[in-house]
């Protein structure tokens, strides 16, 4: 059985992202804290930055939490902003260009397990 927990705020830490410039992910919950099928990350999306085009071994599922950006996926563009969710199935290419002023900001939820990343660059 889980037990529940919950996690403040000021107890998330965010790392920069190696394979993107202007790109830090917060951990809010995961495996380590003991949920036992999904982990939900915090993505901010700094003004001006660019996320190259990779894949993951796993599905995405993503809320847009603030700003608006660019998200590429397969060989369509989509415009995103505050309020829009999205569904990137596992070893689909993507990648995310903000070129507005203002930061971006997603939640996504992947399934516990390895999430490799595959730079196409």
């Amino acid at each position: 059985m889980t037990d529940p927990l919950i996690r403040t705020g000021d107890e998330i830490e965010y790392d920069t992202v190696d394979a993107a410039d202007g790109l830090e992910k917060g951990v809010l919950i995961a495996e380590e804290h003991g949920a036992p099928n999904f982990a939900i990350r915090r993505f901010e999306l700094e003004a001006g930055a660019t996320v190259p085009e990779h894949t993951n071994e796993v599905e995405h599922e993503q809320y847009v939490l603030q700003g608006a950006y660019t998200v590429g996926i397969d060989d369509e563009e989509y415009e995103v902003e505050a309020g829009d969710s999205l569904l990137i199935p596992a070893g689909t290419v993507h990648w995310y260009r903000n070129e507005s002023d203002e930061q971006g900001a997603f939640l996504c939820a992947v399934p516990n397990g390895d999430d490799e990343i595959d730079l196409l660059e």
